[in-house]
C-alpha cells in the first residue's frame, strides 16, 4: 500500500508519467460499490480514447442480444411462477418485495446477481459482471440502539482491454458498508432512515478490473414503506480514496445515487426502477453517468422453504459526460433466497 505523497499532477490536466504508465489501460472501469456497471474513467483515459468513442461492429446485432435476453428473463419469471407452490396472501409476498428491494432491510438475504453489456460506448466488447451480496443484519435486544445493517459484496468482472472485443476475466474491488437505522421518526411511521461508512478494498486480481486504491466515505439510506404495495427511497454513498497500490493510480471521489422505486402488482409480482446507479466523479474532467432501468421481479414463498426472489431488469444509459467509455444497454438477472430465522441478536 503506498500513500500518494507524491502525486503532484492538477486536477483537469494530464499527468505525463501516469499517460506513459497507462496504454491501453481502462481503469476505474467497474465501479466498486456493487449497484451498476460503471465506467469511470479519468482524465488520463478520456485523452488517449478521444470523446468520439470508437466504431462498434457489432451494433446492429447487440439490440437484438439485449431483447433476447430479456424476453428469456420474462420467460424465466412467469415459468417459475406458474410452477411454483405460491402463498396466496398478497400481504406476505408484497412485504417481502419491498424487503428485498429495502437498503435498510433487517431481513438476511443471499444476492446472486449477473450485470451482461452487450453495448457499450467506446468498445467492441461486451461486459459481464456477476455479483454476489451477503446481507448481514444485528438487531439489538434494547430497542434504543439502532439496528446494524453489514453488506459486503464481492464482484467477478470481465472486463475490455481495449477498444476492440478482446476481455478478460477477473476479480474486482470488494465494498462493504456499515449502516446504522436511526431510531426516528420509528417503523411504525414507515420512514426510515441509515447511516454508516462505506470502505472499497482494492482486491481486484488485475489493474483493469479494479481501482487501485483504498477508500472509504459516508453513506446514507432513506426508505418509505407506509403506503401499501409501493416502496420509494434511495441510497447515496460517497468513497473517497486514501491510499493506494499503484504509483499511477488517480485518486478517486465518487458520489452515487441509487434511486428505489417498486410498487407490488399481485401475485407475487412486482415491478421496479431499482438497480441504476447515478455517478458523478468529483474531479474535474472526470465522468458523469445517468442511467435509467426498469424491472419486473416475482418473489416465491413455498411451506417450509426460504422466500425466493428472482427479477430482470433492463437499463440504459440516458446521460453521460466525459465518459468515452460506458454501458450503452444492460440486462440483469438476479436471484435473492432470504431466511427470515437467522438472526444475530446483541
Amino acid at each position: 500500500m503506498r500513500s500518494r505523497k507524491g502525486f503532484r499532477g492538477p486536477q483537469g490536466k494530464l499527468n505525463p508519467t501516469n499517460t506513459r504508465k497507462s496504454p491501453g489501460q481502462l481503469g476505474r472501469f467497474l465501479h466498486p460499490l456493487g449497484c451498476n456497471v460503471d465506467l469511470v474513467v479519468g482524465p488520463t483515459r478520456v485523452a488517449q480514447l478521444g470523446v468520439r468513442g470508437a466504431r462498434r461492429s457489432g451494433a446492429a446485432i447487440r439490440p437484438r442480444i439485449l431483447t433476447a435476453a430479456l424476453v428469456a428473463g420474462a420467460v424465466f419469471l412467469w415459468t417459475s411462477a406458474a410452477c411454483a407452490q405460491v402463498d396466496a396472501s398478497t400481504p406476505e409476498t408484497a412485504r417481502l418485495a419491498a424487503e428485498f428491494n429495502d437498503p435498510l432491510t433487517t431481513l438476511p438475504q443471499l444476492f446472486l446477481q449477473d450485470a451482461y453489456t452487450p453495448s457499450n460506448y467506446g468498445t467492441d466488447a461486451p461486459l459481464n459482471r456477476v455479483i454476489f451480496r451477503v446481507i448481514v443484519p444485528r438487531v439489538p435486544r434494547i430497542s434504543l440502539m439502532p439496528d446494524q445493517l453489514i453488506r459486503p459484496t464481492f464482484q467477478l468482472v470481465t472486463v475490455p482491454t481495449g477498444k476492440g472485443s478482446d476481455t478478460r476475466t477477473e476479480f474486482g474491488d470488494m465494498q462493504l458498508f456499515d449502516f446504522g437505522v436511526i431510531p426516528w421518526p420509528g417503523r411504525e411511521t414507515g420512514l426510515l432512515m441509515g447511516v454508516g461508512p462505506v470502505f472499497v478494498f482494492p482486491t481486484a486480481t488485475h489493474r483493469l478490473a479494479g481501482q487501485r486504491a483504498w477508500q472509504v466515505g459516508p453513506g446514507f439510506a432513506i426508505i418509505y414503506k407506509k403506503i401499501p404495495g409501493l416502496v420509494l427511497g434511495g441510497l447515496i454513498q460517497n468513497p473517497i480514496s486514501f491510499a493506494y497500490t499503484s504509483d499511477d493510480s488517480v485518486p478517486v471521489s465518487t458520489f452515487v445515487f441509487q434511486p428505489i422505486v417498486l410498487a407490488h402488482v399481485g401475485q407475487g409480482f412486482y415491478v421496479k426502477s431499482a438497480d441504476a446507479s447515478w455517478t458523478i466523479n468529483w474531479r474535474r474532467g472526470s465522468s458523469t453517468l445517468i442511467p435509467l432501468s426498469f424491472g419486473i421481479g416475482h418473489v416465491t414463498v413455498r411451506e417450509g422453504l426460504p422466500p425466493v426472489n428472482v427479477f430482470v431488469t433492463g437499463e440504459w444509459m440516458a446521460y453521460r459526460q466525459f465518459a468515452p467509455v460506458a454501458p450503452q444497454t444492460t440486462v440483469r438477472f438476479g436471484l435473492t433466497m432470504a431466511f427470515p430465522q437467522w438472526r444475530l441478536w446483541d
